[in-house]
């Protein structure tokens, strides 16, 4: 073994310039791999701080209607969790979460900051979600009314070094009044479903939701469907199981109408699956996808592959200069067996270099690839048990299979042939390398056409017209503390003030902006002779000036008139389809009850894009409501940028001076819908690119062999008159042939594969026949100027120098 060790050494260090190329494709292509699965990794490790996760699950929603499935809900009715945990056997645990946005304060030290990341939460939640207390009590910290929990960092925030526990905090929205911090936690995981900076007793709005809905009681209640709904099933309870089980539940308490086959169904998604498998109405935050993971996954398995390919055709290459090293060793006495460990420690040895730089490589680039996807604060984990585990069986069988082959043909030499000279490579050899050849550049072509896809689809969703103006116009979190009664003047004189302003052009307020899934809505029910009802129309509330300042188009009917018209309501198209209207024109003046009102249709607005392009155009309600307040929309002139958000301010803090100036751009708000797309858009075309490198540099490699088993007979062939043109055609023709096969392989592949991906978005692009044209020629023209340059210095080589060759 010592002696095929140095054996092994001493033919690696032989050939440098193709051992390097071996060892830099392989090394690139398990970097890859590496970096790969540790993006995956992270994608993967959501919720995995939450003890005893395989037994939690979120309770989703789907409404059918005729039978077929109309909405899927993330949320649930607040009655289902204590209903379950009493009457189930197999829920061990249930609990509840409801959105709290507050401007809360710690008047004390004057501190006041608009929180967006906290929930209502039953107590149960804590041990649910493995809530990590450093200080107060975990079975008292949320069992009574107006108790809070906040983060480490929101205890500093508000409270600076002195103990937050005890103290109050003060919601100036009404109707709430303070809450006692009866807990700190630390930082919930970013890795998370959902984020957590503060939870309040549920029981807080409880009670708050009783007084204003006159006696709603959220323990029984199947009237709102706002709340996140968590069980935790006893041991060995199957999910699927609990979900027939939860058949009965919903024919029990909902009431199937089956008159217009209209049901409730619920399912149930375990906490770990819901960041890459569920996509809902009223996520808590932006979800990833698991079927991009698996993209992922595809192309790193297509990068590693990419390098043996290089390995194994580069090795079977030099076969021939092999081949008397075998010859004269058989004749010694060697047995192929001992050829074949030599041949198999040679691959080892290569391999094992490749994997130990590829480590080193990857531990050094983890940081800048972490800065380069948007996650600096990820560099503690690397990756998953699951994934090392999936890399090193990948290793291991690459590492065996792209060395059986070339150690099975090396050691197989006839010595007879080989030292009379007749040696020279089999036809079966050949095929394999052009075999191999047509895979490594079917790959790279769907890479390169993947590529170009998704980048047109990521352009398409950035550029297309949303059928609304978001141009220039800045957002402000409206004023929260102002009471009600005094809030309309303040406001107008607000908003005249601005608008005095030449800079600023439309001032505007409403509950929800574009690029914000609207949450406010309801059932809605015609009040004619058709009597259609439609479970869920969303509902938008802006003042008089909203449909203006958005240029939102009223194909039929009118505008409001004027702040007293808060029982009329304007509809988008969507809207005319889901009531069954025949046109536009038929909506105009008839009326429907939605919740407890009843409104009078005064206007058709064209359908828009409220979020983005992944998700289809929604039935929208748009309501007059002057007292709206959540957000303020300023249009502003796109010179003097900075010294209108100045005289914004200084205007803001003249009329609301106990709150904070809080602003973003819409557009730049809107952009981050996409944040998933176009960070999946740069690791697939980081990758792609390093693929073309190794598939190039195997190319070199192998051309360059090939070139220099030829270099007599260029020689030959220059002495008797053949132009540098002809010898440079004669050697790009053996790459040529597999080079168009493997455009025919890969450019049908990529359009099913690209067409199948695609699917994920409501609004995307067409496949063009343009997009594989252009990969197929980059293909082609990276390939061509590989070998050309190769060729080139060949052909016009000195044919003496050429001829002295052997």
């Amino acid at each position: 073994m010592r002696n095929h060790f140095k054996i092994a050494l001493r033919n690696l260090f032989k050939r440098k310039g193709y051992s390097a190329l071996n060892i830099l494709g392989l090394t690139l292509g398990m970097t890859s791999c590496l970096l790969i699965f540790h993006y995956s990794s992270y994608e993967q490790s959501y919720d995995s701080h939450v003890h005893d996760a395989e037994n939690i699950y979120r309770l989703e929603m789907d409404n059918f209607e005729n039978g077929e499935l109309t909405e899927k809900w993330a949320t649930t009715f607040p009655a289902i969790a204590p209903i379950l945990k009493k009457e189930y056997a197999s829920v061990s645990e249930s609990g509840r979460l409801y959105h709290a946005k507050f401007l809360i304060a710690n008047d004390d030290q004057n501190k006041k900051f608009h929180e967006t990341k906290g929930y209502f939460a039953d107590p149960s939640i804590i041990d649910l979600f493995n809530i990590q207390l450093v200080s107060g009590d975990r079975s008292s910290a949320l069992n009574s009314p107006d108790k809070i929990i906040i983060s480490e960092q929101m205890a500093e925030k508000y409270f600076g070094k002195e103990t937050a526990i005890g103290k109050k905090l003060t919601v100036k929205n009404v109707p709430f009044n303070s809450f006692e911090v009866s807990g700190v936690f630390k930082a919930h995981p970013k890795n998370s479903h959902l984020v957590v900076e503060y939870l309040i007793s549920f029981q807080t709005f409880s009670n708050w939701y009783r007084t204003w809905r006159e006696g709603f009681n959220t323990e029984t209640g199947f009237e709102i469907i706002d709340f996140f709904t968590y069980v935790k099933l006893q041991k060995g309870v199957s999910p699927k199981k609990f979900e027939k089980e939860l058949v009965l539940f919903s024919d029990k308490y909902l009431k199937p109408d089956k008159i217009n086959k209209s049901r409730i169904e619920f399912k149930l998604i375990n906490i770990r699956d819901i960041h890459l498998y569920s996509n809902s109405n009223q996520e808590a935050e932006t979800n990833g996808n698991g079927q991009r993971i698996k993209y992922l996954f595809i192309i790193a398995i297509f990068i590693i592959c990419i390098a043996w390919i290089n390995y194994i055709n580069l090795t079977t290459a030099r076969s021939v200069e092999r081949a008397k090293e075998v010859g004269v060793k058989k004749v010694l006495g060697a047995l192929r067996k001992d050829l074949f460990k030599q041949f198999t420690l040679e691959n080892c040895i290569l391999n094992s270099v490749s994997l130990i730089l590829s480590i080193v490589l990857f531990y050094c680039s983890l940081t800048y690839f972490d800065l380069f996807t948007g996650r600096d604060a990820y560099t503690d984990l690397t990756l998953s048990a699951k994934n090392w585990f999936v890399f090193s069986a990948i290793f291991l069988v690459g590492t065996f299979l792209s060395g059986i082959y070339p150690a099975v043909v090396l050691s197989s030499f006839l010595p007879v042939k080989v030292l009379k000279g007749a040696f020279k490579n089999s036809t079966s050899g050949l095929f394999l390398r052009k075999s191999l050849i047509v895979t490594q550049f079917a790959i790279t072509v769907m890479l390169i056409s993947g590529t170009i896809v998704v980048y047109e689809q990521l352009q398409y969703m950035r550029n297309k017209d949303l059928g609304i103006d978001i141009k220039q116009t800045l957002i402000l979190r409206g004023s929260a503390s102002t009471k009600r009664d005094v809030y309309p003047l303040k406001f107008t004189s607000f908003k005249n003030e601005l608008l005095s302003h030449s800079d600023i052009k439309s001032v505007t307020a409403s509950n929800h902006v574009l690029a914000q899934e609207i949450f406010e809505g309801g059932g809605a029910e015609r009040l004619d002779g058709n009597q259609k009802k439609v479970p869920y129309m969303s509902i938008l509330r802006g003042d008089k000036d909203f449909t203006n300042a958005y240029g939102l188009k009223i194909i039929n009917g009118r505008d409001f008139l004027n702040d007293t018209e808060t029982k009329t309501v304007i509809i988008n198209e969507s809207s005319v389809e889901a009531l069954e209207f025949s046109s536009p024109q038929e909506a105009l003046n008839h009326k429907l009850i939605l919740d407890i009102d009843t409104l009078t249709i005064v206007g058709v607005m064209a359908d828009y894009h409220q979020e983005g392009l992944q998700k289809p155009i929604i039935p929208i309600l748009l309501r007059l409501t002057p007292q709206i307040r959540n957000y303020y929309s300023i249009k502003i002139s796109s010179e003097n940028v900075h010294a209108t958000i100045d005289k914004i301010n200084a205007t803001w803090k003249n009329y609301f001076p106990d709150e904070p100036f809080n602003y973003f751009f819409l557009d730049e708000s809107f952009d981050q819908q996409y944040k998933t797309d176009l960070l999946f858009g740069k690791v697939f075309g980081l990758f792609a690119f390093l693929a073309i490198f190794i598939a190039c540099s195997g190319l070199l490699g192998l051309s360059s062999y090939n070139i220099l088993q030829r270099t007599k007979e260029i020689g030959i062939r220059q002495v008797l008159g053949a132009s540098a043109k002809r010898i440079v055609v004669l050697l790009l023709k053996d790459f040529i042939a597999p080079v168009l096969t493997a455009l025919v392989i890969a450019l049908p592949l990529g359009w099913i594969l690209m067409h199948y991906w695609l699917q994920d978005y409501a609004y995307r692009i067409t496949l063009s026949a343009w997009m594989f044209a252009f990969a197929s020629l980059v293909a082609i023209s990276i390939a061509l100027l590989t070998i050309y340059f190769q060729a080139m210095r060949a052909a016009v080589a000195n044919p003496v120098k050429s001829l002295r060759t052997e």
